[in-house]
């Protein structure tokens, strides 16, 4: 059964963005940046202090009931580093008492050490990104880890007390054949992770992928090929008990029945409150969207002005648009439908804005049932969710509500 949203909808997520790479990977466009070594102590200072700004500042009726590190290479910074920010976040924030804190890790820069002083920190979820089994294609994306590393990271995770692992994959690579495709996922179908985040490739500008598209080293992306990828994976985990309850995402059910989902995205899906702190974060909080200022060298210095701001700002942001509430309505739709068990549902929708959905968005819905691309579901109330025919065809849907 769905998650009740209306016990969630006062919870906020934090999102904690470590920028620094060992090495920046080809398929990359995030926020990151290699060889900023020199710049990690101040940089993690600073990033305490705009969490304590924030948090002197920040209403006490706020739950933290999520906290996410996600880079950039959060499992590269001396675990004295990530006690140093959990220590910050729990002075100046109230946190859940079964609260998630997951963190990324690249298996090639973490032991088995390491993993047990992340449990004993309190985390209790681990993202690695994996990305794949094949050392030619490892080597393709410029991963730094090769496939025992990946082998090595569950094992030390299990040892180390982690009940919750996630493995990050990419499908649809240049060169790629399915039954390589189908290798990647049997050999994690092995680990028995809880979870597992499936992401077609996109070659994106600026990247180095980029570049070798243009200079005719790669080949373009096949759509086709992308979505026959996404077909197999959908077979082949639903054949070993994961649930797939996102787009990209799958996860296994516990003893209770609950799918072990990641519940930080989750806050993403459900359009409700987070928090971002560091270099190129975004937060969503009091109606505002909010980012801070890109590179960390410029991060660093907007954070020695130790002034307190209003809710939610911080020396470090450098945007803020406030959302309307149809704005807000249509977020909440495109967001929800990537939900695919979830969906959204009309009593959910109802009591958060005081609006019957269909009759704010009910002819877009009936265009888009009328597809073949939408449904009305009925479970615990009725629910507005992708068709299976969708899946492949979301982005059709979701462009109706920008």
């Amino acid at each position: 059964m769905p998650n009740d949203i209306l016990i969630l909808v006062n919870n906020t997520s934090i999102y904690i963005h470590i920028p620094f790479c060992e090495k920046r990977c080809h398929y990359c466009d995030f926020n990151t940046y290699s060889g900023l070594d020199y710049l990690v102590k101040d940089y993690i200072n600073a990033l305490c202090q705009e969490i304590d700004l924030i948090g002197s500042v920040c209403p006490k009726d706020f739950l933290i009931h999520t906290i996410y590190f996600g880079g950039g290479t959060p499992s590269i910074l001396p675990v004295e580093f990530i006690e140093q920010i959990l220590n910050h976040i729990r002075i100046n924030f109230r946190l859940a008492d079964q609260i998630e804190i997951s963190l990324e890790a690249n298996p090639g820069t973490i032991d088995l050490q390491k993993f047990i002083s992340y449990r004993q920190l309190g985390i209790n979820r681990l993202s690695l990104g994996a990305q794949s089994f094949d050392e030619r294609e490892l080597a393709l994306l410029g991963r730094i880890h090769s496939k025992d590393d990946i082998i090595h990271a569950v094992e030390w995770g299990r040892k180390a007390g982690f009940s919750q692992i996630n493995l990050d994959l990419i499908f649809g690579l240049p060169g790629q054949h399915l039954n390589n495709w189908e290798k990647n996922l049997l050999s994690a179908l092995k680990l028995d992770v809880e979870h597992l985040s499936l992401y077609g490739l996109t070659i994106e500008p600026g990247t180095i992928f980029s570049e070798w598209l243009k200079a005719g080293k790669i080949n373009d992306i096949s759509d086709d090929f992308q979505a026959d990828c996404y077909e197999l994976a959908g077979e082949l985990l639903a054949q070993n008990q994961y649930e797939h309850y996102e787009i990209s995402n799958w996860g296994k059910r516990n003893e209770q029945g609950k799918i072990l989902s990641c519940r930080h995205n989750e806050q993403y899906w459900r359009n409700l409150p987070y928090i971002g702190f560091g270099a190129g974060a975004h937060g969503f909080v009091n109606k505002l969207r909010i980012a801070n200022v890109l590179h960390p060298r410029a991060y660093i210095q907007q954070l020695k002005n130790l002034r307190s701001l209003e809710f939610p700002y911080s020396p470090a942001t450098i945007e803020s648009r406030s959302i309307s509430k149809i704005e807000e309505m249509n977020e909440t739709l495109m967001l929800g439908l990537r939900l695919l068990i979830e969906g959204v549902g009309w009593s959910d929708f109802y009591q958060r804005f005081d609006e019957d959905i269909n009759l704010v968005f009910g002819e877009k819905i009936q265009a888009l049932i009328d597809k073949g691309l939408l449904e009305w579901v009925e479970t615990d109330q009725k629910r507005l969710r992708l068709t299976r025919k969708a899946y492949l065809l979301g982005n059709i849907v979701f462009r109706e509500f920008v």
